[in-house]
């Protein structure tokens, strides 16, 4: 993923400002939704819970939050929702963070002109844009997607690329962080990204304080290539499930493939197979994101010196450890530890 690596102006914070939580709760204030005809209802509803509730409880801040479309008025879906809206382009152009829902069809001119402009401004004014879904061909649209790389639902990418060929798109992933452009999946995605964006800035605490409340895991595996290919077996009913559990419960010691697949009763060839197609990712990669999201709790919620979580969660050195820790969250794990330990 790429991540910006401009450092936070508050209080001359030392952090990438994409890992500042102080600046989401000082600038993130003012968030609209976009929403027009067609609109999707499930990602309306995600949306709507993020941030139209209040959530003061887990740490996050009471948005200013409100539903813009190009025209105000009556806005109705494919599947008989129908909204009243009070804003138009004004709101999206003044907001701090603008979430482009989905829609059925692509952006027609009558619709998208005003609200080309009004992301236009909202990023030139310094507002990051995220899109849900169909929302990412808005964004192309307003030309915010040159060079980068972006997701969409995967019916609609090669469309997409088409239509737009210097845009990077990538229809096999959940979602992509451009910095002050963040671009979902399609369907249940849109849960992952807002998590991923509560995640972001306020670290993995109040992320999964969130997934509680949604009753949804924290971050899933994978990407949407596993949902286009096939369906994923139930965990409840999957082999895998006793050893992903157990390994969890394990992660100081040197899990091997080996090690893992005989816990599983299976030949390392076939566990690797197997694993691929239940979970859509390698089991290499699994435990480094497993990893690095008990180093995360550990750093947030615990006063172990840095080389004791190390060793408590498989990385063995504090170098190892800093490596992945800065290659994958883009800051070392003690400048983690000092931000998002005052934000508990």
């Amino acid at each position: 993923m790429t991540r910006s690596s401009r450092n936070c102006e508050w209080q001359d914070c030392p952090i990438p400002q994409v890992f500042c939580h102080t600046r989401f709760m000082a600038g993130f204030r003012k968030v609209t939704a976009v929403i027009d005809d067609e609109m999707g209802a499930f990602s309306f509803g995600t949306v709507v819970e993020f941030f139209g509730q209040d959530h003061t409880d887990i740490g996050a801040p009471k948005f200013d939050f409100a539903l813009a479309a190009a025209h105000p008025g009556m806005v109705r879906s494919q599947h008989g929702l129908n909204l009243m809206i009070e804003h138009g382009p004004e709101r999206i152009a003044e907001s701090d963070l603008v979430v482009l829902l989905p829609w059925e069809t692509w952006p027609t001119s009558s619709r998208s002109i005003e609200l080309v402009s009004a992301l236009r401004t909202a990023y030139e004014n310094g507002a990051t844009i995220l899109s849900c879904c169909t929302g990412a061909l808005l964004l192309a649209e307003a030309g915010l997607l040159e060079g980068k790389r972006v997701t969409t639902h995967w019916r609609w990418a090669n469309e997409l690329a088409e239509r737009f060929p210097s845009v990077d798109v990538d229809p096999n992933v959940l979602y992509i962080d451009e910095g002050r452009i963040i671009s979902g999946a399609g369907g249940s995605a849109s849960v992952d990204v807002l998590l991923y964006l509560f995640r972001r800035e306020y670290g993995a605490r109040v992320a999964a304080a969130m997934a509680r409340e949604l009753v949804v895991p924290p971050h899933r595996e994978g990407g949407q290539a596993q949902y286009i290919l096939h369906a994923v077996s139930e965990c409840s009913s999957d082999p895998l499930k006793p050893v992903l559990d157990w390994a969890r419960a394990h992660l100081d010691q040197d899990l091997t493939v080996e090690v893992l697949a005989a816990k599983a009763l299976m030949s390392p060839r076939s566990f690797a197979r197997h694993f691929k197609a239940a979970t859509g990712t390698t089991p290499r990669a699994w435990l480094l994101a497993e990893r690095l999201q008990r180093v995360e709790e550990l750093l947030e919620t615990g006063d172990l010196p840095i080389e004791d979580v190390a060793r408590a969660v498989g990385f063995g050195t504090t170098a190892a450890l800093r490596e992945q820790f800065v290659r994958r969250r883009g800051v070392p794990p003690s400048n983690y530890r000092r931000v998002f330990r005052s934000a508990v």
